[in-house]
């Protein structure tokens, strides 16, 4: 039954990952995103659902837990912050490798290195661009509200088991613990083994019956040849979720003579920075991205003759704001503005910044 509660981003993205059927969770406590283990815990959602959670001795024992039940064929997921996300980083490049499906959750925090425990997006590059080794992308989705939190969930998973792939929720500190009114979804029952062998037993490791080859669950293969095969493989894969699973917000934009694009809290900060400028008469919109990969480029490319400016709002020192510019093409100026190290801007910030990068400068 569907429930309205008020609740933590971490809490509703733990809660919803328990109403998708999910069968394990996997993680390490990290602050900002702690309350996600936790609220597992105190759930003890094995009596709900069965869904079993452990708290692993690190990052990486958790990540290679998450390896060898997805390569079951079971919906498994882990959560950590910027990082524990680095320390994950080899086993998501195997899983990547071996297309094993599952869901990552970044609750990200200002940095380089130990950084603070304040939110920050400074991972954008991490989860865009691999992260790990090798060619290899993440279909990532950027939630800006406790609800999205929660309703990204079952889309990652849907997304994951799709295309086989590891799929990251990229969230921060700021949504993971600001609390606001959740619609949570309504039980999905766990499939049963039957269940998975018949929707994933060409791939999934569900022990070998009589009628079949055996399946191996490997990023390994020593013969160039055959790697490049699996690579090409990939990359069509890639492509195909560029041309299907772009997911993107527009607010006011038809009339736009300057464009903000923003993602997560920068976003919910942008849209305010909308009605501000409005109201002094400068005609801004926003986009807002909610998969960073596949990355909206069409839809602010198309922008990109009828408008005067971009502003790429970003609480790092200016990453997103290189997929910006890739999509405009030269067409329009791009510029960026962005606070580091655990700060977040006000909407009076980024209107300042607008004002003296794009209208002054017209």
């Amino acid at each position: 039954m569907k429930q309205v509660k008020l609740m933590k981003g971490n809490e509703a993205m733990a809660e919803a990952a328990i109403r998708a059927g999910a069968d394990a969770y996997f993680g390490y406590p990290i602050t900002p995103q702690s309350e996600v283990i936790e609220y597992l815990m105190v759930e003890e959602p094995h009596k709900r659902t069965g869904m079993q959670v452990l708290q692993a001795e690190s990052e990486l024992a958790a990540i290679n837990m998450v390896y060898g039940a997805a390569a079951c064929g079971k919906k498994v997921m882990t959560s950590s912050s910027s990082p524990g996300i680095s320390l994950k980083l080899e086993g998501i490049s195997y899983m990547a490798g071996a297309e094993i499906p599952c869901l990552i959750a970044n609750v990200m925090r200002g940095g380089p290195g130990l950084g603070t425990i304040q939110p920050g997006q400074s991972d954008y590059f991490q989860a865009t661009k691999g992260g790990g080794h090798g060619d290899y992308r993440l279909i990532t989705l950027a939630p800006s509200t406790v609800q999205e939190m929660a309703d990204f969930v079952d889309l990652g998973f849907e997304l994951a088991f799709k295309y086989r792939n590891p799929v990251m929720i990229l969230s921060d500190g700021a949504i993971g613990q600001m609390m606001e009114k959740v619609y949570l979804p309504n039980q999905k029952e766990r499939l049963t083994n039957d269940e998975i062998i018949k929707l994933y037993g060409s791939w999934a490791t569900t022990g070998k019956p009589e009628s079949r080859s055996r399946n191996i669950i490997t990023s390994l293969d020593l013969k160039p040849e055959k790697q490049e095969i699996h690579n090409i493989h990939l990359q069509e894969k890639f492509k195909a979720a560029e041309e299907n699973e772009v997911r993107f917000e527009e607010i006011q934009c038809e009339d736009a003579d300057y464009i903000l694009v923003a993602f997560g809290t920068s976003a919910r900060i942008s849209q305010k920075v909308v009605q501000l400028a409005r109201n002094k008469g400068y005609k801004v919109g926003l986009i807002r991205p909610i998969t960073l990969w596949p990355f909206p480029k069409k839809p602010i490319a198309k922008y990109a003759n009828k408008v005067k400016g971009f502003l790429s709002v970003e609480m790092n020192a200016g990453q997103m704001v290189e997929d910006v510019q890739l999509a405009v093409e030269g067409k329009a100026i791009v510029k960026h503005y962005g606070r580091m190290g655990g700060m977040i801007p006000t909407p009076a910030d980024v209107l300042n910044a607008l004002e003296e990068k794009l209208i002054s400068n017209k």
